[in-house]
């Protein structure tokens, strides 16, 4: 899946750690600035579900 980030570069950040606990996540995108007068950034995820441990 495609999940897409948005807010301040620390905000991203914490919010790719916290997804990386449930998810395999396979890629970070490098952060990319939003339009002017915008402070945030976007970033983009690919991740997978993780198998249960009975699969």
């Amino acid at each position: 899946m495609r999940i897409r980030l948005e807010g301040t570069p620390d905000e991203c950040q914490r919010a790719t750690e916290a997804i990386a606990r449930v998810l395999d996540v396979l890629e970070t995108s490098r952060p990319y600035p939003n339009r002017p007068p915008s402070q945030l950034i976007r970033v983009y995820l690919t991740a997978n579900t993780r198998a249960s441990k009975g699969e």
